[in-house]
Order: structure tokens, then C-alpha cells, then sequence
């Protein structure tokens, strides 16, 4: 086999937007005909410059090449220009095009990718989801209570979620997350952090376990604080409690706190990851198909985590393609802890692809279909272009005032 082809998409995602404002498809053709799909996580420039990168990537060192060749491929694309290090947009570009070849490779073989990468050992994945608005609006009013602002009505979708089958819930309400970050909490954000975790937990009991995220917003000092104010109930994380800079300050507050450290999202390349686990900085590793490197990178991660005893949980907050590709590291690694799913993969988010992602009760069941068992709906995504000029996530722009 040899790649002949590239295609690319921009697809806006519809209301609500969970999962962002839109997500990069990518589809490769080889010369005799099998189809592969990806998708770039990379936020860090608008989308069709993303596909711009993507096109001049491909050209030098995917169109051509044998799509099994996985470790070639990624050893041009790290080098290229003489770089050798990790970059997120690079990262992000071949990540797409990564996960395609291995759509190709399995669907060549006719077994999902998961068998290609050591075996399915999970033949169910436990997920979680945010605490979204029960109106399914992600970016309701600031200024009136909502579900990320006031811990009564989180508390009531908590306990309809877990209604519904969910037993990991995720929720943030520590504030705006800005580019000037790490910074001190203020009072009320760790009276309110807590008040969340309170009533969260007074509603859903041990029924679920709580995941408590931050966005990297605070310093060391900052992170201990509100760690101290968190840990009477007893959340399976505290996410991403320091910027993703230094491991080494991240590390501090893992060895302070009960609550594990979950981290990676922003992360690429093993080598981050490596570093990550050298510091002690994290028990649970949150790296995003998407953007990390694709699917033999994330396998990788995965392995040098479980020499350490640190668990992965993919993370997911983009289109339904990286989804499908979490699913197969997930499905195959052993030191897997738990997914995170857009909801229950129905409804506006899906409305870009065709296959299906089962969700029952709180867990996803691997698709057995050959590739990531997922493809592109051409003329869905025709009727859906991103016209915005935003990225698709933002920071806000000032400083949290004390």
C-alpha cells in the first residue's frame, strides 16, 4: 500500500458545542482505494491554516509512503526543519494523519486498530462527562446561576447523570482559566470549589466519584490551598492543579495532597510524558489521541505509565474521530482507568460521521468494526462549515482580580 491522497474539513460544531467550537477532520486515500480517517486536535491557530499544515505534511513525508510505516513517519515529521522536540502544532497535525493510517492499516487487516496495538483487554470502558447546563447550553449567561457557577443546581444534573449510568462526573467551578495563570485563589473560589464537591457528593453519594478540574489556573501555594479545602470528599482527581510547564511544581502538590493528580491534555510527544512520570507530578495521565502524537505515541505513554503505576485516561474534549481513537488505546492497555466522553456520543456532536460510539450505563463498548470504526459523512459535514474566526477553545485575557 502506498498514500495517494488527502482530504481535509473544517466542521463546525452544532449547539451545544461540547467538544468546541469545531473540529479538523482528515481523510487519506492510498493508491488502491482503502480510506482512512483522522482528526488534529490543534487549537493554537485557525482551522484552515491547521489543514494548511496538514496538506505541506503530507506532501513531504506521508504521500507515497507505506502507511504501516508508523515509527518513519513520525521520526520525519519530529525532525523536520531540524527540530527534534516536542510541538504541540506540529503534534497536532500528525496526529490526525497518524490515526488515519492506522484506520488504513486495520481496516487492510480487518480488525479494529485496538488488536494491532497488543489485544483488546477491556471489553468495557467506564466514562465520565462534564456537569453540562441542563438547557445544553456549554456558555450560559455568567451573570445568572447555572451549573457552573452554583453547586444546587450541579447537584441536581450530577444526580440526573448518574440516573443515567454515569459514575465519574467532571465539573470546574474554580474560576475563569486565563493566560496569566498560575494564580492565587481567592476565597470565594475555594468556598465554592468545596460547596460543589459538598453537595455534589451529598446527591450522588458513593454512586459516583467526583473529578475536579482546573485548567492549570493556580500557583503551588494556591493549588495546596484549595487541595486542603477538597480532600474531606475524597474526588478521584485534582486536574491539572499548576500550569503544564514544570513538572517539577506539580509535583510539590501531588506529594502534598491525598487526591490523585490527574494531568497531560496539554501535553505532547513521550517526552513530556516521560518527564511527567520522572517528577512524580501525576497518577493519572490525561493524554489526547489527537494531539499527543496518535495512537502508537499514546500506546507508548501508556507503557512507560504502567512501569510506574500510574493509570491513563484519555482526554476528549474535541470532535467524535479523536473519540473513536481513544477508545482503541483505551481498549487495549491495561493501566486504562477511565474515558471521557462528550455526553453519551449522540445528538448535534455526532452529526459529522457516520458508525456509532456504544454508550450503556456508563460504559463504552469497543466497536469490533476493521480501523476506529468511525467515517466522515460527506454531505453532513458540506452543511456544517465553520465560518467563526475564534479557536476553538479560548483563555480568558485578564487577570482573575483578587
Amino acid at each position: 500500500m502506498r498514500l495517494e491522497k488527502l482530504e481535509t474539513f473544517v466542521v463546525a460544531n452544532p449547539p451545544p458545542r461540547h467538544g468546541g467550537r469545531y473540529f479538523i477532520f482528515v481523510r487519506l486515500t492510498t493508491a488502491c482505494g482503502i480510506t482512512g480517517v483522522g482528526e488534529i486536535y490543534n487549537a493554537t491557530f485557525g482551522p484552515e491554516l491547521c489543514c494548511a499544515m496538514a496538506r505541506d505534511m503530507f506532501g513531504r513525508h506521508f504521500e507515497g509512503a507505506n502507511p504501516r510505516h508508523i515509527e518513519k513517519l513520525f521520526r520525519k515529521a519530529y525532525g523536520a526543519g531540524f527540530t527534534q522536540r516536542p510541538d504541540v502544532s506540529v503534534m497536532g497535525v500528525f496526529s490526525g494523519l497518524e490515526m488515519a493510517c492506522w484506520d488504513i492499516v486495520g481496516k487492510a487487516a480487518d480488525q479494529p486498530v485496538y488488536e494491532l496495538l497488543g489485544g483488546r483487554v477491556h471489553d468495557r470502558l467506564r466514562s465520565y462527562s462534564y456537569v453540562y447546563p441542563a438547557s445544553g447550553d456549554v456558555y450560559p449567561d455568567p451573570a445568572q446561576p447555572n451549573v457552573y457557577n452554583n453547586a444546587e443546581m450541579a447537584a441536581e444534573v450530577a444526580l440526573e447523570m448518574v440516573d443515567q449510568g454515569f459514575t465519574a462526573l467532571k465539573f470546574d467551578p474554580a474560576g475563569p482559566f486565563t493566560i496569566y495563570d498560575g494564580h492565587q485563589p481567592r476565597r470565594e473560589d475555594i468556598s465554592l470549589s468545596a460547596a460543589f464537591c459538598r453537595e455534589i457528593r451529598a446527591a450522588v453519594g458513593d454512586r459516583a466519584d467526583l473529578l475536579f478540574g482546573t485548567h492549570g489556573q493556580f500557583t503551588v501555594a494556591g493549588a495546596k490551598r484549595l487541595a486542603r479545602a477538597l480532600e474531606p470528599y475524597d474526588p478521584l482527581w485534582f486536574e491539572e492543579p499548576v500550569p503544564p510547564e514544570s513538572p517539577a511544581d506539580m509535583a510539590q502538590v501531588a506529594a502534598f495532597t491525598s487526591i490523585p493528580v490527574a494531568a497531560g491534555e496539554r501535553l505532547c510527544t513521550k517526552y513530556e510524558f516521560a518527564r511527567l512520570i520522572e517528577a512524580g507530578a501525576a497518577s493519572i495521565l490525561q493524554m489526547n489521541v489527537g494531539r499527543v502524537g496518535g495512537l502508537l505515541e499514546a500506546k507508548k505513554i501508556a507503557g512507560m505509565a504502567e512501569t510506574r503505576q500510574v493509570q491513563i485516561a484519555p482526554h476528549l474534549y474535541c470532535g467524535p474521530i479523536v473519540a473513536a481513537a481513544n477508545i482503541q488505546i483505551a481498549a487495549c492497555s491495561p493501566n486504562f482507568l477511565v474515558l471521557e466522553s462528550i455526553g453519551t456520543f449522540d445528538g448535534p456532536y455526532m452529526q459529522g460521521v457516520t458508525g456509532q460510539i456504544e454508550w450503556e450505563d456508563g460504559y463504552i463498548r469497543p466497536s469490533t468494526a476493521p480501523g476506529l470504526g468511525i467515517e466522515i459523512d460527506d454531505e453532513a459535514v458540506a452543511r456544517m462549515p465553520y465560518t467563526g474566526t475564534e479557536l476553538h477553545l479560548d483563555m480568558a485575557q485578564t487577570h482573575v482580580t483578587p
